[in-house]
């Protein structure tokens, strides 16, 4: 299947509930001031955000008196170029972790319950099957399943984990799991983290302590702060987003548990006030169901019907 399909089939829950919504009101005869009032509370109402929803329906007004436009498919063409080009405005939004020297290390961040885990074992197994030696890091010390979770990870993939004791110090865990990953020669670090509250002062220094650890080891150009974001918890997301990135320098979004939420827009907002770009998100539990993320393939399968 491929990635487009899918999208199309990963999205079906988001579609039917949001965007499903907005295609439906596309389909109207006639583009009135109801329409365009309906089409902003809908905007809003899927976490687009206040000031993006009334950018939108402003644009789209814009080109509908410019063009002429009186069709709802060629409306819809214009929103997807729309949302397209609002994705495509953050630097390296829609692409692949940028390459680096070896080896490359994603450091995971993220509150309890967001899917860092779960992503770096996923993570973990695509870049294993396209060929790279990867080594996993069980950082997160607090919780003695979070680190037998990983350990089931790197069983399925094959990939070496590199853990300590449970309460031992996780930049100390992070720091063998660099030495690790340079004598073994290997392509890609990815370091786990224990999930943290965004409010909490010493959780938060701690983490700064892993970053400045691989920071000193790996390096500014190696060094990628992988913030892992729920989408079901929409602006909620976005808000913890914005503390985070107070914290450490966020380089980029995983997005997990899409095909989860009715608030399809949350991806629009993170554009719009994190400026960060989103590199995956997440349509189920398989492996494969971590996509990476293409704007213009996610705006035609978020907006197109079943029919086309």
């Amino acid at each position: 299947m491929s990635i487009f399909s899918r999208l199309k089939e990963g999205l079906k829950g988001v579609k039917e509930r949001w965007s499903g919504g907005i295609a439906r009101l596309f389909a109207g005869s006639s583009f009135d001031a109801a329409f365009w009032e309906e089409l902003e509370d809908r905007l809003i109402a899927g976490d687009v955000g206040l000031e993006l929803s009334e950018e939108l329906v402003a644009s789209l007004k814009e080109e509908v008196r410019k063009q002429g436009i009186t069709s709802p498919e060629a409306l819809r063409d214009v929103f997807v170029e729309k949302i397209t080009s609002e994705l495509n405005a953050v630097p390296g939004m829609g692409q692949p972790f940028p390459l680096t020297p070896a080896p490359q290390v994603l450091l995971m961040i993220g509150v309890n319950g967001s899917g860092k885990t779960t992503s770096a074992g996923k993570l973990a197994l695509q870049y294993k099957q396209q060929g790279k030696s990867v080594i996993l890091a069980a950082a997160d010390t607090f919780r003695a399943a979070a680190v037998e979770q990983l350990k089931i990870w790197g069983e399925r993939t094959g990939v070496r984990v590199v853990a300590q004791g449970q309460g031992s110090d996780p930049a100390a865990v992070a720091f063998d799991a660099w030495q690790a990953a340079r004598s073994a020669n290997a392509d890609l670090l990815i370091v786990d983290t224990a999930g943290r509250l965004h409010d909490k002062h010493n959780l938060m220094e701690e983490l700064r302590k892993i970053h400045r650890v691989l920071l000193r080891e790996a390096g500014e150009e190696r060094l990628q702060t992988v913030l892992v974001l729920d989408a079901v918890l929409g602006q909620n997301s976005v808000a913890q987003a914005e503390t985070f990135n107070t914290i450490l320098p966020i380089s980029s979004v995983i997005l997990t548990k899409y095909d989860n939420t009715a608030k399809g827009g949350v991806v629009l907002s993170i554009a719009r006030r994190l400026r960060v770009p989103v590199r995956y998100i997440g349509l189920g539990e398989a492996p494969e169901d971590l996509s990476p993320f293409d704007t213009m393939e996610f705006a035609r399968a978020l907006m197109e019907g079943e029919d086309r």
